[in-house]
């Protein structure tokens, strides 16, 4: 196998493996929000601000196992 070759599979394995925890982890944060919203609607605002701070948080990690996937593949 080339090095080029290697070097593709890994960050294709890198990168599905890294994005596989942060997909599960949106979908528990945003379907425990809604949850949250639905018990109690008058906190909509508080639980809706912390549900996008929880959101950014995730989605960092997803965007660091696309950067280590690029590092990966191109050096």
């Amino acid at each position: 196998m080339e090095i080029e070759v290697a070097k593709t599979f890994a960050m294709a394995i890198v990168v599905g493996v890294g994005v596989f925890g942060p997909a599960i982890g949106l979908g528990t944060l945003i379907g425990k929000a809604l949850e949250a919203i639905g018990r109690n609607p008058e906190a909509t605002g508080k639980i809706t601000a912390n549900m996008f701070i929880g959101i950014a948080v995730t989605e960092a990690l997803a965007i660091f196992a696309l950067v280590v996937g690029f590092i990966i593949k191109f050096t």
